[in-house]
């Protein structure tokens, strides 16, 4: 039992794992009785860490564009339809943003930038790079599709897409991931 709730031990046991364990010594006890026990002796398994924090921090719906895109997630050329999206991940150092830009014609990603932080930065440092790597195309009557987060709806990323005269469209939370997870 000092494996558990000794002074050596990680004292993170749940039920489960302590069903688990007396079992596998040879001790058979119900799972439902070992519920009953830890809760009568107050005794409570390690929570997972922090929750996930928000990568989307939405703007102003009337700041918003119209979403273009109609979910269809499909190019027909490259450098014709973007998808820019922002994502936390967790690190051993704690939570980082991860922001990107797709070309949905090759499925590649253009540009990316990893911050500690969701504003505005990270994400249009993605979008410097995407424009950088196809510095050679003709940017104009690109569409560029991302969620409503306030990164993509600020105004210095719509001036930089107006000055490559592309055109903006903006979905729901979540939108962008959506293309991640089809087969082409």
């Amino acid at each position: 039992m000092e494996v558990w709730a000794g002074e050596k031990g990680r004292k993170v046991y749940g039920a489960r794992k302590i069903w688990l364990e007396l079992n596998s010594r040879g001790i058979p006890v119900a799972r439902c009785t070992v519920e009953r026990l830890m809760r009568e002796l107050g005794i409570r398994g390690a929570s997972p860490g922090r929750k996930r924090p928000p990568a989307t921090l939405p703007g102003d719906p009337a700041d918003r564009p119209s979403e273009l895109l109609e979910r269809c997630f499909d190019a027909a050329a490259p450098s014709r339809r973007w998808v820019a999206d922002i994502t936390c991940v967790m690190t051993i150092s704690g939570w980082v943003y991860t922001a990107f830009v797709m070309d949905l014609f090759a499925r590649t990603i253009l540009g990316w930038q990893v911050a500690d932080h969701p504003r505005s930065d990270p994400a249009l440092d993605a979008l410097e790079m995407a424009i950088w790597t196809r510095r050679d195309k003709d940017l104009g009557g690109l569409v560029h599709h991302s969620d409503r987060g306030v990164q993509y709806t600020s105004i210095r990323y719509a001036g930089r897409l107006a000055g490559q005269k592309a055109v903006r469209s903006v979905g729901s939370k979540g939108d962008s991931m959506i293309m991640l997870r089809r087969r082409r």
